[in-house]
């Protein structure tokens, strides 16, 4: 069977490419991590106005989702543009407010897909950080079975990509809800954002490739230009294959987890997170048997991604380098976006497991 996205679908694409072209993102980024998030904040409020994070927010509040193939489309081109900011954890935040249900999605979701709520949140059993939690309106922490939001976004450390800040949340905080349907959201929102991850790496995998081919086409030595050379076409060709075998698994885990949206009973109805979990909590508990196609998806193009950096740092040279090449925030970025939200190690785990 072959897959194709829409034109619908592929028309989105376009749109928030022309968006972000026009945005001048490198200069955003340089600004988001001088910590002037001012510039950063109103390119999201762009992006919630083309509807981009809305697809992870139930239509009960103010959303259109959730809708994970338009997601992977939407998070492949913020990839693909190094949008800064906590892309993939508010996206997760909005499944996981929505599996949990009651006041706290009230009060928070419609904020989410409209834009007016950036969120960042840590999840058990992947790392303590909070990614971007100063530029936040809310930082969410998961322990067990309540869902608490943290009173402050604690102290920075260090992090390979300055404009993706990590925190320590500040511990504490009253819980806003537990039960059980916090532990089966809080999966879910896991798998929403390894997948959210995987995209943005393989956005940011595309683009680092193709503004290596444009270099080598320009760069000569010997008196031809080096992309003529076997070597360096044969390392792009590798690259290549990488991220086009990482593009159908992305794609796939995106079937996936339409299709445990789609089964009776997982709507994307409210729910409460005290007894009954309702339908948002619903499509929670079925997350897990997308959980390896995630996985796979992940570690595909979290590789593929850093491939590509490695490939264009070795091609660019030692202009690869310097600071002012704005090729060097895609560097930056691609190995913590293989990391995050899922190592390979850990991912390869799971998808053994099944």
């Amino acid at each position: 069977m072959r897959f194709l996205l829409t034109d619908e679908q592929r028309e989105f694409g376009r749109s928030l490419d022309a968006l972000l072209t026009a945005a001048d993102t490198p200069a955003v980024l340089r600004a988001w991590a001088a910590g002037d998030h001012g510039p950063g904040r109103a390119l999201w409020g762009r992006l919630a106005d083309a509807g981009v994070f809305a697809l992870a927010v139930p239509e009960a509040y103010g959303g259109v989702g959730p809708l994970p193939v338009e997601a992977a489309v939407a998070c492949v081109e913020l990839g693909r543009h190094a949008v800064p900011g906590p892309v993939a954890e508010t996206l997760a935040a909005g499944v996981l407010l929505a599996g949990a249900g009651g006041p706290v999605a009230e009060e928070w979701l419609p904020g989410i897909a409209s834009g007016a709520a950036v969120v960042s949140l840590t999840l058990e059993g992947y790392g303590p950080y909070a990614p971007d939690a100063d530029a936040a309106d809310a930082v969410f922490t998961v322990t067990g079975d309540e869902l608490r939001l943290a009173p402050g976004p604690g102290e920075p450390s260090a992090s390979a990509d300055p404009a993706r800040r990590l925190f320590r949340p500040e511990p504490g905080g009253a819980p806003v809800a537990k039960g059980p349907a916090i532990r089966a959201a809080a999966r879910a929102a896991g798998d929403t954002a390894a997948f959210a991850t995987a995209a943005l790496a393989l956005g940011c995998g595309e683009e680092l490739l193709r503004a290596t081919v444009a270099y080598v086409k320009q760069r000569t030595q010997f008196g031809a230009p080096v992309g003529s050379f076997q070597a360096v076409k044969h390392r792009l060709a590798d690259t290549l294959l990488g991220l086009e075998f990482a593009r159908p698994l992305l794609y796939g885990a995106a079937v996936e987890l339409a299709s445990e949206v789609s089964r009776p009973g997982a709507g994307a109805g409210a729910g409460s997170a005290e007894g009954s979990p309702g339908a948002g909590a619903g499509s929670a508990e079925g997350s897990s048997g997308a959980g390896a196609a995630v996985a796979a998806a992940k570690v595909a193009a979290g590789e593929a991604g850093y491939a590509a950096a490695r490939t264009a740092l070795q091609l660019h040279g030692a202009i690869g380098y310097t600071e002012e090449l704005d090729l060097a925030w895609w560097l930056r970025r691609a190995r913590p976006l293989r990391d995050v939200w899922g190592t390979p190690s850990a991912c390869r785990a799971r998808v053994l497991a099944g």
